[in-house]
């Protein structure tokens, strides 16, 4: 499985790249690409502001579709992924844990589903899991399409949902689930 950071996003609600937000000393982006780094061989950032992101030395991957937001960086970083899956993470999510990784990766089969994606408040997380090769010809058709809604996507495809009472047991709090998409949301997490 090849790991990805998706960070291809136009960034509209936050004053600065939500990447580069510091959490503890380290930018979101750099502790998302040292937790891939420590279980996947190959690690990339899916993006179309390479010159943003030259400075961490990992392989940079631009939208290969028009760009649509997620669907159009998941398509990519498939397409360029050595292995036949990848795990995404999105670049605004500063704590997500290994142990919530690797479960996800470990609920993944590759004998049969196209994603495998967590439940998490009632929803379906669609930046936090398992996607495969299997998937690129339903996300090449919806890019095209321009029927860019991930959760419809998931419903179309062969998609294996984590419970969230499963998901609770390795990640009680939902830490891994928390993302920061405004001024007000990382307000609070300061707090």
């Amino acid at each position: 499985m090849t790991g990805v950071v998706l960070a291809g996003g136009k960034n509209l609600r936050f004053p600065t790249l939500k990447s580069f937000i510091k959490i503890d000393n380290s930018t979101i982006i750099e502790k998302n690409l040292a937790l891939l780094g420590d279980i996947f061989d190959e690690v990339f950032i899916s993006t179309n502001m390479p010159e943003k992101y030259f400075y961490l030395g990992v392989p940079l991957i631009g939208d290969v579709l028009p760009s649509r937001g997620p669907m159009s960086g998941i398509y990519s970083s498939l397409i360029n992924a050595k292995s036949d899956c990848i795990f995404v993470i999105a670049c605004d999510m500063p704590f997500v844990e290994m142990d919530i990784v690797s479960f996800i990766c470990k609920k993944h089969s590759p004998f049969c589903p196209d994603a495998t994606i967590p439940i998490y408040n009632g929803e379906p997380q669609p930046l936090l899991g398992v996607y495969c090769k299997t998937a690129l010809p339903y996300l090449e058709d919806r890019v095209l399409s321009e029927k860019t809604s991930m959760r419809r996507l998931l419903s179309e495809i062969n998609t294996n949902f984590i419970g969230e009472s499963d998901i609770m047991t390795i990640d009680p709090d939902g830490r891994s689930f928390v993302n920061i998409n405004t001024t007000e949301d990382y307000e609070k997490l300061r707090r």
